[in-house]
Formats: structure tokens, C-alpha cells, sequence
């Protein structure tokens, strides 16, 4: 199906644009060697920015890296998502990151490159997806593959370069997964507009189920522009456009509900414990702490809520914690998406181009907007999920617009963009003083020259102004970008809350993900353990208080906090190991990421009492008790760091029943309860 995208005003020597069959004769045609050389190379370079350094990061997110290593022990445990490898607990999500982390730890090893390695092919792939998206309604509209061809590089680098984007596609957070099926959805939505078959469009819906099995409703932020775009540009009947939403929907849900339906229909005693859930319920994690919980910041047993998230707003996307991370592009997006729409008006309703517009806009739109309004948890790296669509709006739209710069308002929209790509980067990286106070005012000076010169290109005809332009264009777009994306990758991220970029004036350096959203570094409510409060911690950083469960241990052979792993000392780890096989828990302590710490230097299961925040019921009292009667659980690792007022007080209980029953000692610096003495 040829595109109908309005004829552009061109030299003498431009081909002109294609017919009906035009856009088969483009598909049907090899791209040149050049092209795929070139392809090859900024995916290749997107490999070496993702893998570079990589096992600098360690286990990266703790939390995620213990449960893959249950997975690669024990298949219940893989399938569930456990936290450990005797399936006392889940982690908070669907499993489906796990399932491709675990694999890679079964196949190759336990290792921070088995872990990671996985999530930057995901990038890669990501990348490669999103180019052949933006070419593939590049190359009708402008009747040129080498133009389409550049639209889809532009994409690909913009997204690969995109400082969130490089900081989760080298972390091991469901996000990556996330947007890779993402985008692999979009580019099956748009297939099917563009060559009018279903099984494309059923195949997004696959992608979109498993989306949800990598982070719940989230997934769902891009269904409805992917509904409009089908629904307003497809080439069938209203009636079956309607009837291929419905199967797309039936297809989505059943990819996503056969995972859920088993786990529900599972009698509890036979699976985990759902963790982050109340009563053991994936239809309450999914509908509550990982659902509308996010949205009203209604999330029992969560940490934070209210303006320990930030304060909501319209403009949340581009404070001192989300800016850096992704708005560069953001405003420049959505003038290249109002400017496409403007200049193809006329075009018919199957439009392709239009259609392009309609996915990645309203992806950008509603993302942005439910991020920026939404009262519940919300971490500047789920920004990644915008990152897709800013990225093929960088892409598209410039290539485009550039054809009929000698329209009025094609150049005004073009030369608006590259300022507003300018302004902000000076803006941001006016937040941090990494690279000197120079590189924000050339990229500023350039960036305005370049839409100057873009603006004024409807009447300068040669080519080397044309060229001198784009290149400052180019530069002033995506220097800021870069900059900071080379500095995520020079830097070492672990933990639960990480941030891409160098140490900016609002915040820590980006390697260590602290109090940049004003949740953690040392206010929030604490929970009283046995006398003693466990206070809130910056993520990975180790408390300094010793004692009884309810203490914080140090970071050296203690407790890493709330949301950060502990390194135990090598006493500890011999003493766990010690007469393992005997156990079912070589130990239990507070907390899942208390429970990484330990599960990960010694590779045995280690329950996590009351899960991610310590507040799921998950073991009760009896429970625990008797799983001690049975003589399943070796110790008790002291500490915990509880910030929530909400949710189950098991684990308090628990806590204070073994220092009112056994007897404390210190192994390594930690303080430990031998529940089999």
C-alpha cells in the first residue's frame, strides 16, 4: 500500500514520489550493502555502549538477580518468579524478565554477565525494531530508500542514546523486556496498516500479553494509540476493523492470562507466596500495588506514597529527577509529530505516515501524561518507556519535514524542534558541572544557529548550507544525550532506585540512585522492631546500626537496607553453608533484598520474611514457627528496614519472637539467631 503523503517541493533532480505499487517495489528491493554496513555499525556501536563495563554493576538489582538464580535451580521457582529456590516467596512482578535471566544462569553460569548480557541484547534488538518501524513508512512517503533508510539510523541512535535508555538496557529490571516487546508491538501494529493483514496485528497482541507478564498494567499505556492508529488508518471496513481489535484483544489476553489463570487456580500451599500482594492473590498485585495503587498512590504495604514520589504535575518529566534521564527529545517529539500531522492533512485516511504518528505520539502522550499525574511509586528509570516513541519521532519526522522545508510550515515546525532540542539541552546540562560549563552554551549556540539556518533553508538552495545545517542540527540534538548516556555506562548502578547520568546539582551521582525523589535518604515513616526503629537508607548503602532485629546492619557484612543488598563476610557465608544441605532456608531475615545479599554469595535459598518491603504476610508467626519446629531454617539474620505504616506486621512479630526465644550471636559482624540450637 503506497503512502499518500503530500508530494513534496523539490529541486529539479529529486525523484519524484511514487505511485500505487511504489511501496512493493520498495520492500521488494535488497537495500544496498552500504545500508546494512551502516545498520551493522549502529547496532554494533549500541553493543558496545550497553556491554562496556558491564560487570562493573555486580548483581545490579539484587532483588531480580537472586530470584533468577532460584530460577536457574529449581523450575517451580523459575516459572513463579520465586525469590528463592525453595519458593517461599515471589518477587512483585510477573516473571517473564526472570524467565530470560534465569535461562541464561542455568546455561552459563552464575555471574553478573549472565545476568545483564541478556537485558543489553535486548537493547540492541530494541533498536533494530525501532529502525525498521520508522523505514518502513519513510520509504512510500518519501519515495527514496537512502531517506528512509536515514530515518530509521536516526531513530535507532536516538533511542540507543537516550541516558535511561542506556542505564536500564544495562540493568536487569523488567523495563528492558518491557520495551522491547513494546516496541516490537508497534512495529506489528504499523505492519498491519501498512500491508493490511491480521496475523500482524495479532501478533502485537502477543507482544502487549507478554509486555504484561514482564510489568503488569503498564503495558497497557500504548494499547489505546495502537487501537486509534489501526482503527483510523487500516484499509478494511469499519466492521472488520473493529472485529481484528476485538481478536487482537482475545490474543493479547490470552498471552497474558494463561500465566495468571494458572497461578490462581493453584492451591496456595503448592506455589508461593505471592509477593507484594496482602492475600496471596496475583489478581490483587495486579489490579492494586502494581495496578490502580500506582495511579491514587493507594498501595498497601508500599513505602513512600504522596510526595515521597515527587509531587505530580504536568511537568514532572522534566524536574531535576526525570529531565536528565529523558527529556532532551521529549518537546522536539511532539512538535515533529504536530508538524507531520499538520503537512499530511490531506492525505487519505490509510495513510501511513499518519499512522506512524498516531502510534508513537499517542505512545509518547499517554505515557508521559499518566507518568506526570500518577500519586503511587514511580522511579525516574520507568521513564524508559517513553524512550520508543521520542525515538521514532526523532527519526520520522525530520527526514520528512526536510523534504518539504520549502513549505512554510514544515520549516517552521523543523526549525522549531532542533531550538527546542537546544534549549533543553542547555537547560539540562546546566544541572551538572561533569563537562564544564562550555559544552551547554555551544550546543546552545548551535542548535539555534542550526534552526535558523533550517528556518531560512526554503530559500538557500546550496547544498553546503544544507549539509553545514543538518550536521549542527544533528550535533546540538544529541550531544547532551550522548554525554550522558557515556557516563551512565562509566558508571557502576546497583540497587532499586538507579538514575542514568553524571551527578547533577539536584541529586547523587547516578551510580548510586539515592534521595533523588525525596523517598529515602533519611525521613519516611520507620517501623519499631524490638525497641529499635529501622530508619530509611539511601539504596545500597548499608545502616550503621547493630543489634537486635529490629537494628540495620553496616554494608560491611550486614544488612544492605530496604533497597539495597548486603555483602556478608566470609565467616557468614562459611557459617550458611555450614551444614546446608540440612535445611530447607539456610537462613531468614527481613526483606528481599536482605535475603539477595545473603542467597547470592552463597547460592542457597534464603527466605525473604514479608518480601520486597518486609510487610507482606508472608510467613505469619505460626507459619514461621513451625516451619522452625520442622527444623527447616537454619538462622535468623538480624535487621531490617521497614517505611511503611501500611501492610502486614508478621515480620515485627517474627522478629521479636526469635530475640525473645534464642539466643544472639555475632558471626562477621552481623548479628545472627541459630534457630536449630
Amino acid at each position: 500500500m503506497a503512502s499518500s503523503y503530500p508530494t513534496p517541493v523539490q529541486a529539479p533532480s529529486a525523484p519524484a514520489v511514487p505511485g500505487p505499487g511504489a511501496a512493493a517495489r520498495v520492500r521488494r528491493d535488497p537495500p544496498a550493502l552500504r545500508h546494512r554496513l551502516e545498520l551493522a555499525a549502529v547496532l554494533a556501536a549500541t553493543a558496545v555502549l550497553y556491554l562496556w563495563n558491564l560487570g562493573a554493576s555486580g548483581w545490579a538489582n539484587a532483588f531480580y538477580s537472586a530470584a533468577a538464580q532460584a530460577g536457574s535451580q529449581d523450575w517451580a521457582a523459575w516459572f513463579f518468579g520465586s525469590s528463592d529456590a525453595a519458593n517461599s516467596i515471589t518477587v512483585d512482578k510477573p516473571p517473564a524478565s526472570l524467565w530470560i535471566m534465569g535461562l541464561s544462569v542455568r546455561i552459563f553460569g552464575l555471574s553478573s554477565w549472565s545476568i545483564l548480557v541478556p537485558e543489553a541484547l535486548m537493547g540492541v534488538g530494541a533498536a533494530w525494531l525501532l529502525y525498521l518501524a520508522v523505514r518502513r513508512p519513510a520509504a512510500p512517503a518519501t519515495g527514496d530508500p537512502r531517506l528512509a533508510h536515514r530515518a530509521g539510523l536516526l531513530a535507532a541512535v536516538v533511542l540507543a542514546l537516550t541516558p535511561v535508555a542506556t542505564l536500564m538496557f544495562r540493568f536487569n529490571n523488567p523495563d528492558a523486556l518491557l520495551v522491547l516487546l513494546m516496541t516490537a508491538a508497534g512495529y506489528a501494529v504499523l505492519r498491519s496498516v501498512q500491508e493490511d493483514r491480521l496475523r500482524w496485528l495479532l501478533l502485537a497482541g502477543v507482544f502487549l500479553g507478554f509486555g504484561f507478564l514482564a510489568k503488569q498494567l503498564q503495558v497497557l499505556l500504548v494499547v489505546p494509540g495502537f487501537a486509534l492508529a489501526y482503527l483510523a488508518a487500516a484499509p478494511a471496513r469499519l466492521g472488520r476493523r473493529l472485529l481484528h481489535l476485538v481478536a487482537t484483544g482475545a490474543a493479547m489476553l490470552a498471552a497474558a492470562g494463561w500465566w495468571l489463570a494458572v497461578v490462581e487456580l493453584i492451591p496456595a500451599a503448592d506455589r508461593p507466596f505471592i509477593g507484594g500482594s496482602q492475600d496471596n492473590s496475583i489478581l490483587e498485585l495486579t489490579l492494586g500495588y502494581n495496578g490502580l495503587g500506582r495511579l491514587t498512590g493507594d498501595e498497601t504495604g508500599s513505602v513512600g506514597g504522596g510526595n515521597g514520589w515527587g509531587v505530580p504535575g504536568l511537568l514532572r518529566m522534566f524536574n531535576s529527577e526525570f529531565g536528565g534521564q529523558i527529556a532532551w527529545l521529549l518537546p522536539s517529539a511532539l512538535i515533529l509529530a504536530a508538524g507531520l500531522l499538520w503537512v499530511g492533512r490531506r492525505a487519505p485516511r490509510t495513510d501511513v505516515v499518519r499512522a506512524s504518528v498516531l502510534i508513537w505520539g499517542s505512545w509518547v502522550l499517554v505515557t508521559g501524561l499518566v507518568f506526570s499525574f500518577m500519586a503511587g511509586i514511580i522511579h525516574p528509570y520507568y521513564a524508559v518507556a517513553l524512550a520508543p516513541g521520542i525515538a521514532a519521532l526523532a527519526g520520522l519526522g525530520p527526514v520528512l519535514l526536510w523534504q518539504h522545508r520549502r513549505q512554510a510550515a514544515a520549516a517552521v515546525f523543523l526549525a522549531a524542534a532542533v531550538a527546542a532540542a537546544a534549549v533543553m539541552a542547555f537547560s539540562l546540562l546546566g544541572t551538572t558541572s561533569a563537562y564544564g560549563p562550555w559544552l551547554r552554551w555551544v550546543v546552545l549556540a548551535a542548535g539555534l544557529a542550526a534552526a535558523a539556518g533550517t528556518g531560512l533553508n526554503r530559500f538557500i538552495r546550496l547544498r553546503s548550507v544544507q549539509r553545514t545545517t543538518t550536521a549542527l542540527a544533528l550535533a546540538a540534538s544529541l550531544a547532551g544525550p550522548l554525554a550522558f548516556s557515556i557516563s551512565t555506562a562509566a558508571t557502576a548502578h546497583s540497587g532499586a532506585i538507579v538514575s542514568a547520568g553524571p551527578a547533577t546539582s539536584f541529586g547523587g551521582p547516578g551510580g548510586f540512585g539515592g534521595n533523588r525523589t525525596g523517598g529515602f535518604g533519611t525521613g519516611g515513616t520507620s517501623r519499631q522492631f524490638n525497641g529499635q526503629a529501622g530508619q530509611g537508607q539511601g539504596a545500597g548503602q548499608g545502616g550503621a546500626t547493630q543489634g537486635g532485629p529490629g537494628g540495620t546492619g553496616g554494608r560491611a557484612g550486614g544488612m544492605g537496607g530496604l533497597l539495597g543488598a548486603p555483602t556478608p563476610s566470609a565467616g557468614l557465608v562459611a557459617a550458611l553453608k555450614d551444614g546446608a544441605s540440612n535445611y530447607t532456608w539456610a537462613a531468614a531475615v527481613v526483606g528481599s533484598n536482605n535475603a539477595a545479599g545473603y542467597q547470592l554469595a552463597t547460592e542457597l535459598p534464603v527466605m525473604a520474611v514479608g518480601g520486597f518491603n518486609g510487610t507482606d504476610p508472608s510467613p505469619t508467626l505460626e507459619q514461621f514457627q513451625a516451619l522452625v519446629g520442622q527444623g527447616r531454617i537454619h538462622y535468623f539474620i538480624a535487621g531490617g528496614t521497614m517505611m511503611s505504616s501500611s501492610g502486614s506486621d508478621a515480620s515485627v512479630r517474627i522478629a521479636q519472637w526469635v530475640a525473645a526465644t534464642f539466643p544472639s550471636q555475632s558471626i562477621g559482624g552481623t548479628t545472627v539467631y541459630d534457630l536449630a540450637g
